[in-house]
């Protein structure tokens, strides 16, 4: 197992901020006793999905959770240069590949009871290693360990990533920026994932003006619809009038290098990771 600090910011440790995640917290607690597995997403780059992701991990862990954060926007992470601190060599897509136990991609993090993996280098078939067997293998063995798992992927409105990993967890949530996405181009992903048949656990409205001046609307606005345009570009598309994808796109396959079942026991994705009980 590999260990990482991670860095949070000054307005992630903010008491009125800790707190709106401690009541999304147990809101998702009260969704069920099944709703363990938790993906994150949204529609565009830029509406603060990874920082929902990993404060909403951060707060079933100060609760007592042995939680992992997942980071699964394989094509574009932002998990690694905004958290991390120091060197980790394994992520996720070593995993996916069958080159690594998942075991040995899993952090330990010097927040208690938190556990991140990373996403790893970017693969040239991210949908297909999301919507492989040993995905749902690593997922099937961190329920075992793991008393919550937060998926983050990317946004849906750019990639059909966060579908394929939607459909095999126990329930989604979808960030939207307030003032920056239109409430058309909203209903369009979420029906992507009905379509997909993920549970909508709820939206959060993030990057909310809570001044009353206006100011900060028009900033958030602004600043949204700059970086879905220049992410957009690199993910395909991500702008309000674009298609959602309702296919994976990749010159590649994942079934030339996914291992039979009897290889996927033997893998033994567990050894080395303590159980959560």
């Amino acid at each position: 197992m590999q260990s990482a600090k991670l860095h949070f910011s000054q307005a992630e440790n903010n008491y009125q901020i800790k707190e709106a995640y401690k009541t999304l917290r147990s809101n998702i607690e009260f969704s069920g006793q099944n709703v363990r597995v938790i993906s994150v997403t949204s529609c565009t780059p830029g509406e603060g999905k990874t920082t929902v992701a990993m404060a909403l991990a951060r707060a079933f862990a100060e609760a007592g959770k042995k939680t992992v954060l997942v980071d699964a926007d394989m094509r574009k992470s932002v998990l690694v240069g905004r958290y991390r601190t120091g060197s980790v060599r394994l992520g996720l897509t070593h995993c996916l590949v069958g080159r690594e136990r998942l075991s040995s991609v899993i952090c330990e993090t010097d927040t208690p009871n938190l556990y991140v993996v990373f996403a790893g280098p970017v693969p040239p078939n991210p949908s297909e290693l999301l919507g492989g067997r040993i995905f749902g293998k690593v997922l099937e063995n961190m329920k075992q360990v793991f008393d919550y798992v937060i998926i983050d992927t990317p946004p849906l409105g750019s990639v059909i990533d966060a579908a394929v990993v939607a459909k095999q967890c126990d329930g989604t949530v979808m960030v939207i920026e307030s003032n920056a996405i239109s409430y058309r181009f909203a209903q369009r992903v979420k029906d992507q994932l009905d379509k997909a048949g993920a549970k909508m656990l709820g939206v959060v409205l993030n990057k909310v003006d809570i001044s009353g001046k206006g100011y900060y609307g028009h900033y958030g606005s602004y600043y949204g619809k700059y970086y879905g345009k220049y992410y957009g570009k690199y993910y395909g598309n991500g702008e309000d009038g674009a298609d959602i994808p309702s296919s994976p796109r990749s010159t590649s396959t994942v079934a030339d290098i996914e291992p039979d079942d009897d290889d996927l026991d033997e893998l033994n994705y567990l050894a080395g990771v303590t159980r959560k009980d």
